[in-house]
């Protein structure tokens, strides 16, 4: 780990009293003490995350140009000096011929390594996720504004969804695979809830049902619970309350964080397995992390959770307009752009299909 604050200290070879030679030794201070062994790495990762993001566009610049930028963020995106070490050994004891359970998470968050999820709405994406080992797939109602042409996830409905989720279940081996329960489908009793979460059970063959909303939804959570359904939570921006949130904001700030922090507990004691946590502040995350004994799924909450979740279109470059809070790996929209442009072009000027791609 010395080699690595050794590599960010690296940076005031650039040579300038400019805004970043400003953050250097305050960096260092907080990261690392005299014996190289760290301190406190929570306040770490967000003070480095926190001045980093202050940076100017052309300090970040001549960062990514002498080699630090990587390093910054794989700084702000851990846990701690050997989080790689654990995470590579608790990972190698990934399911090779099962699915992911429950207990996968709880020893993923036991053992503190980090995990991930994704989105999916079809088998042939399903399988790509699934060999890389992405432990859960939600089939998730985001599929409304992503691939049903919705302006939002309001409109889904159960019709809608169980197709998608059976797919995601035939398509996949060993990720778990939970559905999003569509607005409208278990808001109005334990009954309409439990009714609805078997129809996901039984019908698409999925492994457990995602709910929004904290203490509101205790009733509903136990009844599922009992039932012998695995739950996971959503806490934090839920985007089917988006109407009533009055758009999509950050929650959690100040006092009402307090609110936050209640929802989840009510949500652990009422029987999820585990809660995810949409665009809250980092240090709130980080804190109900820290209380809960099940995992935390983050988006757009910060790197202090157990796990984290992305819309794989987000993720991949398709959506046109991702959130602030989505990184994007690969642009496919520009790519399948670029490649059917060609071809179109390929089949107006006759060159497809050549002999390659025809009989004879």
């Amino acid at each position: 780990m010395s080699q690595v604050f050794d590599r960010v200290a690296g940076y005031h070879h650039l040579g300038e009293e400019d805004e970043m030679s400003t953050h250097r030794l305050s960096l260092l201070r907080v990261l690392h003490d005299e014996s190289g062994i760290e301190r406190d790495v929570t306040k770490a990762r967000i003070d480095l995350r926190k001045r980093y993001s202050q940076l100017s566009d052309r300090s970040r610049t001549r960062l990514a140009c002498h080699g630090y930028e990587g390093t910054i963020f794989t700084l702000t995106n851990t846990r701690g000096p050997s989080l790689a070490s654990r995470e590579e050994e608790v990972m190698s004891n990934y399911p090779a011929n099962r699915r992911v359970t429950i207990h996968d998470l709880a020893r993923f968050k036991a053992e503190k390594a980090r995990f991930s999820a994704l989105t999916a709405y079809d088998a042939l994406t399903a399988a790509i996720f699934d060999e890389a080992e992405i432990p859960i797939l939600l089939v998730g109602d985001s599929a409304g504004n992503n691939f049903l042409g919705e302006v939002d996830t309001i409109p889904v409905t159960m019709d809608e969804m169980i197709p998608l989720a059976r797919a995601v279940v035939r398509g996949s081996k060993r990720s778990m695979v939970i559905a999003d329960m569509p607005f409208g489908s278990y808001e109005r009793s334990d009954d309409q809830a439990l009714e609805n979460a078997i129809r996901f059970l039984k019908e698409a063959g999925v492994h457990g049902v995602k709910l929004e909303g904290g203490i509101r939804m205790r009733s509903q959570v136990q009844a599922l619970t009992k039932a012998g359904i695995a739950v996971m939570g959503h806490i934090g921006l839920t985007p089917q309350s988006v109407n009533a949130l009055g758009g999509y904001r950050v929650q959690g700030r100040g006092e009402s964080g307090k609110g936050v922090i209640a929802d989840a507990l009510a949500l652990q004691e009422a029987g999820v397995f585990a809660v995810v946590l949409e665009m809250v502040p980092a240090e709130l995350a980080e804190e109900i992390t820290a209380t809960l004994e099940i995992p935390t799924i983050g988006i757009g909450a910060g790197a202090g959770c157990d796990g984290q979740i992305l819309v794989w279109t987000d993720l991949l470059g398709l959506t046109a307009k991702p959130p602030r809070f989505a990184p994007k790996y690969l642009d496919l929209r520009a790519s399948m752009a670029e490649a059917v442009t060609k071809w179109r072009q390929d089949v107006a000027s006759g060159v497809f299909p050549g002999e390659d791609h025809s009989f004879h």
